[in-house]
């Protein structure tokens, strides 16, 4: 029954996603919710915050009960020398509770450390979240590339099914040689293959895209059509405007900067080992006694029979009560303390140098962005000079060759310059457009086509 119940729902999951079209803000909200390695560190918080709150329950008491039942059996001396028989059974009962009255507040700071631990742990979280997020930003403009390649391949097909056709019926009626039939058939199939191998890059951007989502059916995974427009504009930002920015919003800096506050406050915690440690505690118990004996080891020193107390009476008899203050100072425990705190200071510059290597990684990541935006956006504009010169060429190749006066190889020839100048334009649309979309997440502007 409960396979049957499995098997169903896992149909249901596949059908629903086989029906939705994703846009790029489904995508990443889907991952950010289910990606194995976000939910991974998720449980990483929750033990966090578990630490934290164990931290915070150290300032009280402990409390325990203890009840203790002995019997002890054979031959024992009194305090007169003499040997008799020894059996008895005894019981106690006891409350005790202690509390931590002063350690130079060692539990404030090490609730302050592990506050810090949480908020790093957090910080980690959101920087997987981003990273998820760009990876599916790309692989979703991936797609949209290749499937404008596809329309552009499709475009010089049909040009070329159309070129055939024509080269078919003037070779049949003898106007041209055999040899333009030829060269128009081969073109057909050269623009056949680059549909194909548009459609398969199309297909292999999807099933990227699946796999990064981590959905149970890829092969009918689809996403919304952007309308991406052709006018762009140069980038509206500089490296050096976002950086201090980048600084400030980035969760992997944050993350690194928590980590330095954590490891100052384990110094702090460390350097307690040199002060005195002061606790309160506080009890009650009682006791109960019973000689197993009949003989003379159940007589007083005078002869006369023992006699022994009920449970209860003897419970009321020897209830009592205790108090204890005691103190822990600490005078020598081989330097080890001195060693800690300066393993803990060494801590210390680790988590400062991990921040540095984090706003290093940081400014190089939105140095190259801004690189490849200016680079990008020039490549874009020297592409839509070349596609119009080749649009031209196109243009004319046809009238001429309408003309008769140039060969069908040199209008082939204008078609895959002219189709190779829309690729590039639409490479370097998109590949800017990603550079942009990156120099904007860094400055704050949130993901979005």
């Amino acid at each position: 029954m409960k396979k049957s119940a499995i098997f169903f729902l896992s149909l249901v999951s596949t059908f629903v996603f086989s029906q939705k079209i994703w846009t790029l803000q489904e995508c990443v909200n889907y991952a950010i919710e289910n990606n194995l390695q976000v939910i991974q560190n998720s449980y990483n918080k929750k033990l966090q915050d578990n630490s934290l709150q164990i931290a915070k329950r150290q300032y009280l008491p402990s409390v325990s009960a203890n009840i203790n039942n002995n019997a002890s059996f054979g031959q024992g001396r009194d305090i007169f020398g003499n040997t008799n028989r020894n059996d008895n059974f005894s019981n106690g009962a006891n409350v005790s509770a202690d509390i931590l009255l002063f350690n130079n507040g060692r539990l404030e700071k090490n609730i302050r450390k592990t506050q810090f631990e949480v908020e790093a742990t957090q910080y980690d979280i959101e920087k997987i979240k981003n990273d998820i997020s760009l990876q599916i930003a790309q692989q979703y403009l991936s797609i949209l590339l290749n499937r404008e390649v596809t329309r552009i391949s499709e475009s010089a097909l049909q040009n070329a099914e159309k070129l055939y056709q024509r080269a078919k019926i003037t070779t049949e009626v003898g106007t041209t040689a055999q040899t333009i039939l030829a060269e128009a058939e081969a073109a057909l199939a050269r623009e056949k293959l680059n549909v194909k191998t548009a459609e398969i890059n199309t297909e292999r951007s999807l099933f990227s895209l699946a796999m990064l989502l981590q959905l149970p059916d890829y092969k009918n995974f689809d996403i919304q059509n952007v309308d991406v427009d052709n006018k762009i504009d140069a980038p509206l930002y500089s490296a050096a405007q976002i950086i201090d920015k980048a600084y400030e919003n980035q969760p992997q800096i944050k993350a690194a900067e928590s980590r330095i506050k954590s490891a100052e406050a384990q110094t702090e915690i460390t350097e307690t080992g040199f002060w005195p440690t002061i606790s309160a505690n506080a009890g009650v118990g009682t006791s109960y006694f019973n000689s197993l004996v009949t003989n003379n080891a159940g007589r007083d020193i005078n002869g006369n029979p023992i006699k022994e107390s009920s449970f209860f009476k003897q419970y009321k008899d020897n209830f009592g009560q205790q108090l204890g203050l005691s103190a822990n100072i600490p005078i020598f425990n081989k330097g080890i303390t001195k060693l800690n705190i300066e393993q803990s200071k060494i801590n210390e510059e680790i988590a400062r140098t991990s921040l540095q290597l984090q706003k290093q990684d940081v400014l190089q990541t939105v140095q190259k962005a801004q690189f490849d935006a200016t680079s990008n956006y020039e490549s874009y504009i020297t592409s839509t000079e070349v596609e119009k010169s080749s649009k031209l060429a196109l243009d004319f190749a046809e009238k001429s060759y309408n003309a008769g006066r140039t060969t069908i190889y040199d209008l082939n020839n204008a078609r895959n310059n002219y189709a190779n100048a829309q690729g590039s334009v639409a490479q370097a649309k998109y590949n800017y457009l990603f550079s942009l979309k990156l120099l904007n997440f860094y400055a704050g502007i949130p993901l979005s086509l």
